[in-house]
């Protein structure tokens, strides 16, 4: 079966990709060669956010705690600045300002995800629906549609709620397929009547290896021999417990939309994938090899299944019996389970062949050495309001996405939106506050005031009918 995809493209940590053949130091964009009109009809412009890293009101409106509460709490040294998302941009209370700002900058759509928690603040339908979580994404919703924005969901974002981390250790357990299935139905049926685009699972990837190999990511797990806070775990086993788990939720999820509510709702469901491109650090065979393995064992981890049924042969031969297996009609329900992909893209790396493999160390190694960093901005609080604002790196960075994205369209690839990360600055996971990576700049010291950076001020030009 032939399966036709388009791509929508997030740049959710906006880093410089390392081996673009620009330099991407020179700013040397032209605002008046590259519009909006550039790209074809329909063609969808947006930023994102996720609840976590935006809402704040951790104990307001009903909301049960998430594993991303009880890891910023307990464990406040695995974050940079010892910060949590308590309060984090505030975004619960000013979400109607905050969609003004996508307004006001001519944006067609606003990704946001839904706290599973603030729905279901016991995880489940028997735990009860908490109005009041329903109620505030509802009015978030039509206050998107009222200003002519298009919602984009993304149903799982990371902070499963700490009721079913408890219960029985979360997406460890294949308990998890049927209570995520349960609370996306919420979600279809409170919202589906208005939103036509949904996405399952934002990066599985990083939430398998960040939360269950390096522990840099809530629930923390890691082996010993990784990291001396680890809160426990086996790094040999868990991510791929974890990856398995989080493709049979989606699929459920997927089967269930199409079955019930498709038809009636005419909407779509994708997923969200992070890609992390690798080159080889020369073109010996065995460099090259080992760039498959990298690709494989990210990104291919989850394409293959959604497209294939099954995982890579690399990832079969080289992990084993450590690596689940589906049955025949777990691999049947993924197999094309989405009707679009998402790629979330940081930088690109080169990777080299590492003759000395064991359980500690993979059979590819990475240098990016050369990796350019200056899109996120440190948070520096003594810097003057006008030169926060100026961050004239982003443009160039954002120019020249977009500028070989219409050159991929051009030569036949099927991308129709483009969604920067973020539309504010915002709580950056184990980053906390020390960075800022939005498009409109939050005063931390002045009651989480809003501006517009240089960058907005450009996308509002470039968005300009």
């Amino acid at each position: 079966m032939a399966i036709q995809v388009h791509f929508l493209l997030w740049f959710l940590l906006v880093l410089v990709n390392a081996v673009a053949s620009i330099d991407v130091l020179t700013p040397s964009y032209r605002i008046s060669s590259l519009n909006s009109s550039s790209f074809p009809a329909g063609f969808v412009f947006g930023a994102g956010s996720s609840a976590y890293q935006y809402e704040g009101a951790a104990n307001e409106g009903g909301r049960g705690p998430s594993i991303w509460d009880t890891f910023t709490h307990k464990y406040p040294g695995k974050i940079a600045d010892g910060s949590n998302g308590d309060v984090a941009i505030d975004s619960y209370h000013r979400y109607k300002e905050d969609v003004g700002i996508a307004k006001e900058i001519g944006l067609d759509a606003y990704r946001f995800s839904i706290s599973w928690s603030r729905v279901l603040p016991r995880g489940k339908l028997s735990g009860g629906v908490n109005k009041e979580g329903i109620k505030y994404y509802n009015n978030l919703i039509n206050e998107l549609l009222a200003k002519g924005l298009v919602p984009f969901i993304t149903l799982f974002h990371w902070d499963l709620p700490q009721a079913l981390e408890d219960e029985y250790g979360g997406f460890l357990s294949p308990q998890i397929v049927s209570d995520y299935r349960d609370y996306v139905e919420l979600c279809f049926k409170k919202f589906g009547d208005r939103v036509k685009h949904w996405i399952t699972l934002n990066e599985p990837h990083s939430y398998s290896s960040g939360g269950y190999a390096t522990g840099t990511l809530a629930p923390g797990r890691c082996s010993s021999w990784q990291e001396l806070n680890c809160t426990g775990g086996d790094s040999a086993i868990e991510p791929y417990l974890v990856t398995h788990f989080q493709l049979l939720a989606h699929s459920a999820a997927v089967k269930l939309y199409k079955e019930k509510y498709q038809e009636s709702q005419k909407g779509e469901i994708g997923i969200a994938l992070v890609v992390t491109w690798m080159i080889p650090y020369s073109n010996a065979t065995h460099n090259r090899n080992a760039a498959t393995r990298v690709l494989d064992f990210t990104f291919g981890w989850f394409m293959d299944p959604l497209t294939t049924g099954d995982y890579p042969h690399t990832m079969r031969s080289l992990v084993g019996n450590r690596l689940p297996k589906f049955t025949k009609e777990q691999s049947k329900m993924l197999k094309g389970s989405f009707d679009f992909i998402g790629l979330n893209y940081y930088t690109t790396n080169y990777a080299a062949y590492a003759p000395n493999s064991n359980s500690a160390h993979l059979s590819y190694t990475t240098d990016s050495r050369t990796n350019l960093t200056g899109i996120d901005e440190a948070n520096n609080a003594t810097l003057p309001l006008k030169d926060a604002l100026n961050d004239t790196a982003r443009i160039n960075y954002h120019y020249r996405h977009l500028s070989y994205i219409r050159q991929a369209i051009e030569e036949g690839a099927n991308v129709t939106g483009y969604f920067a990360w973020s539309l504010l600055d915002n709580f950056e996971w184990f980053a906390g506050y020390t960075v800022r990576f939005g498009i409109g700049y939050v005063d931390y010291n002045d009651g989480l005031k809003r501006y517009l950076k240089f960058s907005a001020k450009w996308f509002k030009s470039f968005l300009r009918k």
